[in-house]
């Protein structure tokens, strides 16, 4: 470690922590005093204890949470266990409360209870156990508690019951030291250790003996850092409605331990003045702005210090918000910024929106004279931080710009975007009347009705998005959204019934909805049926064949999944059912054209969070081939047709798993479909195939990487015979991951073995490729993020209620120059490759892999 960074320290906040309260009950260990002969003369009733006895007693424990003298969960006891040679429970206890929510008072009490004759228990010993430490860290690893003898645990905060008291042991000394020891404060050395833990062992043995106190063990979790005590930050009610959100600075109490004082997020006081109109500050914006727009703004330019700062400042993320003097800079400047145009944006945000003239200048003056913006500004307008009408109207023309094939790219999220436009519209009437702002129709619904009904292959797609966000929300609580998705669908197929051969097209969408219809009613029987799979493809099959369902001959129909494929029939012998627990279908299209087309349909699944991985992937292929990068990347179309259902295509190809399993390693599984014994330097496989294999190797690690897709094991990877490399099931996205120690980048061990190993020359393509493909994605950050933003209000499990700007911004590292973020992606791909690690690392890594 270097000098500078010695002092760094690292520590998490117990706000962060949403786990339940988890501990384990280990062991008690010292002597139970026995009672005289004369106590048992005495009370005759000691007779019947369970001391008395000569093997061991049924010992168990209880526990209660409590914080200011009141409990906070009902007492918790240990299951019956006969005890051999020792008092060992062994037993994890979860409770029913989250450490997020645990006041800083709060304490368990242990109570060890014996047999007291028929329906009685008598306490051996009790303890009061803190959760925080001295400077409110949460406890961690393990703990000695002194048990008071013949003593019920006192829960109270003056507890008579304390867990240790300040006199302290040789045991207590050597087990303070363990516990540096295993928070690695301690240097290790395994032969001294050996010998210091044998030694150890001998002095505890010792010193139990000699005691006469009895100890109960127990251990709590190890987090990775200091869990610092922290409260969640009050939600603040009172909200501007035009203003965007203000970054506030909260007063520190007054009485603090020193090392924490410093950071205002540990400890949030909540402000009502907040959110209201500060008179100094309102002046002093008055007086640095201009109303007045005189020649001289118009004319103003900044000196090259000012142009430094402002271009700066347009380099933002869409995510960042402006501080006042930023505000005040981009006002000031904003004349000579209407030529640039990555400076919209900014200034929209520097606008004081509850103020009319600057509105009106803003909207009225400013907004016609800037130039032309990028899709990726756009797309940040017409989300929900915009309010005016007039500035969603002018994203919207910008969209206008955009072919058809682009609009396909963002239709998804710009049907969502319909959300804010409605929620601008009805919350009018609460609004002030007096205001600047405008609350017309954008013309966003006009625009894609529009292109609709243009494009057969767009239509399509944008009557499945309605209509799944119609079952969607009509579900959901939010009616008012249903509707409002309603009307857009119902005025989209009247405008589709005004153009040429609409009644066709009409026609088509209805079959498409009975096609889809018939085929979930099936999936859903099947799949809900205790048949084996054998029976289940039968009956699949015999369903297909049956006349009267209409499946084997279908009159031309545009497939939902992809309008362009005109299906006229589903092949029943090549059909079959998958064998995972949702047993979706596995259907093959006849095409009019002859050709087949093999498609997924899935019952009983959300397709979304697929649905919005895929074209996401999508994208980004396309941003790549436009800067002549072609990474040989199969982005498969995904539908959802429905809240729990959906068509994916089927692309030919088998498991990592499968192959693993079926050809020892994935290069002679490439051979035996492709042999090319005369090649030199690519392992008797085809060149061309064992270069789509290290290209799409690279496309697939870099998009996998920036989308945080998690759950990566050897099911979910594929590989085509030609070479053809893809993932599958994204379920977890954004950094979300079921499994412990997920690596940054998704490279198996199975993948570099495919290349020829680390050091071969194509790893050495492979890592070029990796690097060429993240500085060109880095360039459209804006775009994917401002893309990934829009679907918040969508309901998608890994999206919702998380910050996804702060999750994938991170990944772009858009704070690094282009030669240092390809050295931080390197750093990324060696701390993943199995050539470079330590050998934990390696285990961890393997452990990942395995399904």
């Amino acid at each position: 470690m270097d000098k500078d960074n010695r002092d760094d320290f690292t520590f998490a906040k117990l706000s962060d922590l949403k786990l339940p309260v988890t501990f384990r009950i280990s062991q008690l260990e010292g002597s139970r005093p026995q009672p005289s002969v004369s106590d048992v003369l005495e009370n005759p009733e000691l007779r019947f204890h369970g001391a008395q006895s000569s093997t061991l007693s049924d010992l168990y424990v209880s526990c209660q949470l409590l914080a200011d003298n009141k409990p906070l969960t009902i007492p918790f006891r240990t299951s019956f266990k006969a005890f051999k040679n020792n008092y060992t429970w062994n037993e994890w206890i979860t409770l029913p409360i989250r450490y997020c929510d645990l006041p800083l008072g709060s304490q368990i009490t242990f109570t060890v209870w014996d047999i007291g004759g028929p329906r009685t228990a008598v306490p051996v010993g009790g303890s009061t156990f803190r959760m925080f430490g001295k400077k409110w860290t949460l406890r961690r690893g393990k703990h000695r508690l002194l048990l008071w003898a013949g003593q019920e645990a006192d829960g109270s905060m003056q507890t008579k019951t304390p867990s240790k008291l300040g006199v302290r042991d040789e045991m207590g000394r050597l087990e303070k030291l363990v516990k540096k020891y295993e928070r690695g404060d301690l240097p290790k050395s395994d032969w001294l250790d050996n010998m210091a833990f044998r030694k150890m062992e001998e002095i505890h043995a010792a010193e139990t003996e000699k005691s006469d106190n009895m100890y109960l063990y127990i251990d709590l979790p190890r987090f990775d850092f200091p869990v610092i005590f922290s409260e969640s930050e009050a939600q603040n009610q009172a909200t501007i409605p035009f203003a965007p959100p203000v970054a506030v600075q909260t007063p520190v109490p007054p009485v603090l331990p020193s090392s924490f004082a410093t950071d205002q997020h540990l400890w949030a006081i909540l402000d009502p003045e907040i959110a209201r109109e500060n008179p100094v500050e309102d002046k002093h914006r008055r007086l640095v702005r201009s109303h007045r727009s005189s020649p001289y703004d118009r004319e103003l330019k900044p000196n090259a210090k000012i142009r430094d700062e402002l271009g700066e400042i347009l380099n933002y993320a869409p995510s960042q918000p402006l501080n006042s003097e930023e505000k005040d800079l981009i006002w000031k400047f904003r004349f000579y910024l209407a030529r640039d145009k990555r400076g919209l944006t900014k200034f929209l945000k520097s606008v004081t929106w509850r103020d009319p003239s600057e509105v009106k200048q803003a909207v009225e003056e400013l907004l016609p004279m800037w130039t032309e913006v990028d899709t990726d500004d756009a797309l940040e307008l017409l989300g929900p931080g915009t309010v005016d009408s007039r500035v969603r109207t002018f994203a919207v023309r910008q969209l206008t710009r955009a072919d058809d094939e682009e609009l396909l790219l963002y239709l998804l999220q710009l049907v969502q975007a319909l959300k804010f436009e409605s929620a601008a519209s009805e919350q009018r009437s609460s609004r002030s009347t007096t205001s600047a702002i405008s609350h017309d129709d954008s013309g966003l619904t006009d625009f894609l009705i529009a292109r609709g009904v243009q494009n057969h292959t767009l239509g399509n797609r944008l009557y499945w998005y309605l209509i799944v966000e119609v079952e969607l929300e009509s579900e959901s609580e939010d009616r008012a959204v249903a509707k409002m998705y309603g009307r857009v669908a119902f005025k989209f197929l009247n405008k589709i019934l005004e153009s040429e051969n609409g009644s066709e097209r009409r026609e088509l969408m209805r079959r498409q909805g009975i096609l889809v219809e018939t085929l979930a009613k099936r999936a859903k029987e099947l799949r809900t049926s205790k048949d084996p799979r054998p029976k289940k493809i039968e009956k699949l099959r015999s369903f297909i064949n049956d006349s009267k369902n209409g499946l084997v001959n279908i009159p031309p129909l545009p497939l939902p999944l992809n309008a362009r494929i005109e299906i006229t029939g589903i092949n029943a012998e090549k059909s079959s059912v998958f064998k995972s627990n949702l047993f979706p279908f596995l259907l093959y299209f006849q095409c009019s054209d002859g050709s087949e087309y093999p498609v997924m349909f899935k019952d009983g699944d959300d397709m979304r969070q697929d649905q919005l991985v895929l074209q996401l992937f999508t994208l980004m292929d396309q941003l790549l081939r436009k800067e002549n990068l072609d990474l040989k990347l199969i982005p498969y179309d995904v539908l959802a047709t429905g809240p729990l259902q959906g068509m994916v295509q089927f692309i030919p190809s088998k498991t990592i798993a499968a192959i693993i399993s079926e050809n020892g390693t994935l290069l002679n599984y490439l051979r035996a479909n492709n042999p090319d014994e005369g090649s030199v330097g690519t392992y008797g496989v085809e060149p061309s195939v064992i270069d789509t294999f290290v290209r799409s190797c690279a496309g697939y690690c870099v998009m996998t990487y920036l989308l945080g897709v998690g759950d990566r094991h050897l099911d979910n990877l594929l590989l085509t015979p030609d070479g053809h490399f893809f993932h599958v099931d994204f379920g977890y996205i954004l950094g979300r991951d079921p499994k412990p120690f997920p690596p940054p980048v998704k490279v198996c061990k199975e993948m570099v073995d495919g290349m020829g190993g680390a050091q071969s020359t194509h790893y050495a393509r492979f890592k070029s490729f990796c690097f060429t493909a993240f500085t060109i994605l880095r360039k459209s950050a804006n775009l994917i993020l401002n893309l990934v933003a829009l679907m918040v209000d969508a309901n998608i499990p890994d999206i919702k209620h998380r910050d996804v700007h702060e999750q994938i911004q991170e990944k772009f590292r858009l704070d690094l120059t282009e030669e240092e973020a390809i050295k931080h992606f390197e750093a990324l791909l060696n701390e993943t490759s199995y050539f470079t690690v330590v050998l934990d690392r390696i285990h961890d890594l393997a452990q990942y892999w395995r399904s």
